[in-house]
């Protein structure tokens, strides 16, 4: 069994272009999905969050619409209920990415808000990266990678091949307009490598150690892909 690191937004707002706090945290499927399938293949699962506080899910996420009906968002919901390790994570700042064989970072529009500029995540991704142990990233939680910067401000993931929320999807969703920025834009003015598929369809990209995924959609298929390297 091993210890696989579930890194958390700790924000429960996104700020918007005009000042307005969007009320936000994690995706719930994409915490939801890959737990149930890292759990049930025996692993151990650590969150982490900036601070150490416990995340907020995003109560949109819970809905019946977006989890294919009112069974799907009452299976979230009893698998979110399920996952104690919520209420109980680690300081980001304190971790030994040596006691961990795999990273993991859900979405939610909260990573934008906070894991795009904290520069402990930044560097927690960059050594995982470097490390070659297996990192999934998913829709907005590649906000993270924007972080990550050495001292000339080049992005660890630069050439990377990588899947995330995609201006589509987010114009969609109805909240590009009020954004302050773009995911897929920053990602790719940071050198990033975005191979976008269909919106709201899944969408995984392996790239060396980096697996990714587009959307909600995308959690469980990534949560496959990464078990298959740790195997």
């Amino acid at each position: 069994m091993s210890k696989i690191l579930f890194v958390v937004t700790g924000a429960d707002h996104w700020t918007l272009a005009d000042g307005t706090k969007h009320p936000t945290g994690f995706w719930a499927e994409e915490a939801a999905a890959p737990y149930e399938a890292f759990k049930a293949a025996g692993h151990e699962v650590v969150v982490a969050t900036p601070g150490g506080v416990a995340p907020t899910v995003d109560q949109g996420s819970l809905a019946p619409e977006v989890n294919g009906g009112q069974e799907g968002a009452d299976r979230v919901a009893a698998t979110l209920a399920s996952f104690s390790e919520l209420q109980h994570p680690v300081a980001l700042e304190d971790v030994d990415l040596d006691e961990y064989a795999a990273v993991f970072y859900p979405g939610g529009h909260g990573p934008m808000e906070d894991l795009a500029v904290h520069a402990g995540s930044g560097r927690l991704l960059t050594l995982a990266l470097r490390s070659g142990k297996p990192l999934g990233v998913v829709c907005h939680g590649p906000a993270a990678l924007l972080a990550a910067t050495d001292g000339d401000g080049a992005n660890a993931f630069a050439g990377y091949r990588v899947a995330a929320f995609t201006n589509a999807e987010e114009i969609q969703a109805g909240l590009a307009d009020k954004a302050k920025w773009l995911l897929q834009d920053r990602l790719v003015e940071a050198g990033v490598d975005v191979r976008e598929g269909e919106p709201w369809a899944p969408h995984v990209v392996v790239d060396r150690n980096l697996v990714t995924g587009q959307n909600p959609a995308s959690s469980a298929p990534l949560a496959t892909e990464l078990l298959k390297k740790l195997a």
